[in-house]
């Protein structure tokens, strides 16, 4: 009996897990659109405008972010300006907090068909390495191998800190801005 009553607590636990790493994740892809020159080389290619989600599914939480020109990045939230045009979605919270708690890779739980991909799939991708790209920055090297497909090589620890301070400087910035307006 005491696990049934346990389930609705645990799945509300990762909802709220789930819901607060795309807050964190959303201002942090704006931070390292301002900070890193290879992410800003990446998301350049992206068109104007271009709005980029990912949820999980059906009405889970989500977060978008807008390429605003000139390879930045705008954490919009949860809500959309517009239609999206890139949709990464997971089936279900269980398999967004496996990839979120980086107990499962992007790409493995795209392999295991734990995710949907709405749009053009090589913006898809170039998303993807964004994320893996601002992933081994912000986590702890032995996290960050378990979560992206490839640890950059040439990402040697002094860039690396100096690099997540300015990221996560920015992302406290922006969460105390955004709770004062």
């Amino acid at each position: 009996m005491q696990v049934k009553q346990l389930q609705p607590v645990t799945f509300q636990a990762k909802r709220i897990y789930v819901g607060l790493m795309f807050q964190v994740m959303g201002r942090a892809l704006q931070a390292i659109s301002e900070v890193d020159e290879i992410t800003r080389s990446e998301t350049r290619l992206l068109p104007p405008g271009f709005l980029f989600e990912m949820q999980v599914m059906p009405a889970g939480p989500k977060m978008i972010v807008e390429h605003t020109g000139d390879g930045h990045l705008c954490f919009h939230g949860d809500h959309a300006p517009r239609p999206i045009d890139l949709s990464i979605q997971f089936k279900h919270m269980a398999h967004a907090f496996l990839v979120l708690s980086f107990q499962e890779k992007t790409a493995v739980a795209f392999a295991n068909d734990r995710m949907l991909v709405d749009g053009d799939l090589g913006l898809a991708i170039r998303m993807t390495r964004v994320l893996n790209r601002l992933e081994s920055f912000i986590l702890p090297k032995l996290i960050a191998e378990r979560a992206v497909k490839e640890y950059p090589a040439g990402l040697k620890f002094p860039s690396k800190l100096l690099n997540a301070a300015r990221i996560y400087l920015k992302v406290a910035t922006n969460l105390v801005e955004t709770e004062r307006a």
